[in-house]
């Protein structure tokens, strides 16, 4: 490990211990005695770390003032909790990264985080190992692509895409300029919000379904405050979300109420139990459709009560599932 690594190393072991010895230190830092001596003696007299030596203990401990709390080197903000948590979260983003994008970028701070855990580095490489996300129906998106539009997004710059939309025949395909806003994940797919200049309004974009994506000379010419872009896009179920919402009132059956009341449909859901211990779920919605897949898999335990539009689509949506069964 670097000298970076070991100045860590000695701060997280006089912490976590109380009191350690020089012996302890140099097999946990695996240096020489002149080059630990170096080490304690920069930490004292350029970082100002309060380390002294107790001879009662043979140990070297915090000064007195700082014993039971919390003293951190300038520019290091990590214990080895928090370090165990960050590389728990690079793997949760791993699982994202179908094609290594985002752990090419995010390797060298991997490899820092273990090397500052010493020899406690491989235990947590045993944990992240440990840590598995499975994930059904996930739509791979070209990696070039992804790369091309996540730039975009950070650097506020506007892109050219050739776009295929979902639909009858494949789909129709059209290219559009565009001012992205963010990336979204959801449901294992990747979609970019953003301001379509062809259309004149925000659209949201499946990345798998670009077949092109390029930058266009020049900032991006709309930039929507948060609470702005959450406002137009956020307000209604699942991905489907710009527009003027409806509410969808549903009550689930007793039996299926104890599990469905712990899950969240949308923020701004509205429920109660009901007397006879059935639940009612009030949600918005503005495109029915992912709301209706929803719906299906709760077939048999969930009552659509309104609006009428969507108790239509509802029953037609399970006429059609019983006609295929009776084909």
């Amino acid at each position: 490990m670097d000298r970076t690594e070991r100045f860590y190393k000695i701060e997280m072991l006089i912490r976590s211990r109380g009191c350690v010895s020089f012996a302890e230190l140099r097999e946990a830092l695996e240096v020489s005695p002149a080059t630990l001596k170096r080490d304690l003696q920069y930490l004292r007299e350029r970082m100002d770390a309060p380390i002294e030596y107790d001879p009662a203990e043979n140990g070297y401990r915090f000064g007195e003032q700082w014993r039971g709390q919390r003293h951190e080197l300038p520019g290091v903000w990590f214990s080895e909790k928090e370090l165990h948590a960050l590389l728990t979260m690079h793997q949760l983003m791993a699982s994202l990264d179908d094609n290594g994008l985002l752990n090419r970028h995010l390797q060298p701070m991997l490899d820092k985080l273990l090397g500052m855990l010493g020899g406690e580095g491989q235990q947590a490489q045993e944990m992240t190992r440990r840590i598995k996300l499975i994930s059904t129906a996930r739509r791979r998106v070209a990696s070039e692509h992804f790369e091309t539009v996540g730039s975009a997004v950070v650097k506020r710059q506007r892109l050219r895409i050739r776009y295929r939309k979902r639909g009858a025949g494949g789909g129709a395909v059209s290219e559009r300029e565009v001012s992205p806003q963010r990336l979204v994940h959801y449901r294992n797919t990747w979609y970019l919000d953003a301001w379509c200049h062809g259309s004149q309004g925000m659209r949201r974009f499946a990345l798998d379904a670009m077949e092109q994506a390029e930058p266009v000379e020049g900032a991006a010419l709309h930039s929507l405050p948060l609470p702005q872009l959450e406002e137009e896009l956020d307000q209604g179920y699942g991905i489907f979300a710009g527009g003027d919402p409806q509410w969808a009132t549903l009550i689930f059956s007793d039996s299926a109420a104890p599990w469905v009341a712990s899950e969240e449909w949308h923020p701004s859901q509205r429920s109660e139990f009901l007397p006879d211990g059935r639940w009612r779920l009030e949600i918005p919605f503005v495109d029915a459709t992912e709301l209706l897949m929803d719906l299906l898999r709760h077939a048999g335990q969930v009552e659509v009560v309104s609006p009428p539009t969507l108790k239509d689509a509802y029953a037609q949506r399970l006429r059609s599932a019983v006609a295929a069964l009776d084909a």
